[in-house]
């Protein structure tokens, strides 16, 4: 029983949005539910807090994989594009503002 419900909690993103506290009070109910001894009922709680914290960085890493994916489907242009271009018209205004000042 305890290994479905585990099984069940691990496959869906409801683990990973969980807080630190939801996932030991959840772990210490199942575990009192379950009839597990103290210590069966200690490791079942750090085993679900470790799933926990891989089920979290596994849905962080595909979020960020999906957005990236988005934003560079996007016309966007990068910071180095950017960069380039604002150097490059800081030049220009420079050079036109020396230009205008040698023909006064």
């Amino acid at each position: 029983m305890i290994d479905l419900i585990k099984k069940t909690l691990l496959t869906g993103v409801g683990l990973a949005v969980m807080t630190k506290d939801k996932v030991e009070e959840l772990g210490k109910e199942l575990a009192s539910q379950a009839k597990l001894s103290e210590n069966e009922g200690r490791e079942f709680v750090d085993h679900l807090l470790k799933q926990s914290e891989a089920a979290r960085d596994s849905l962080e890493s595909r979020v960020n994989a999906a957005v990236q994916k988005a934003i560079s489907a996007l016309p966007l242009a990068t910071k180095d594009e950017v960069a380039k271009l604002t150097a490059r018209v800081e030049e220009l205004s420079t050079r036109l503002h020396e230009h205008a000042s040698h023909s006064e």
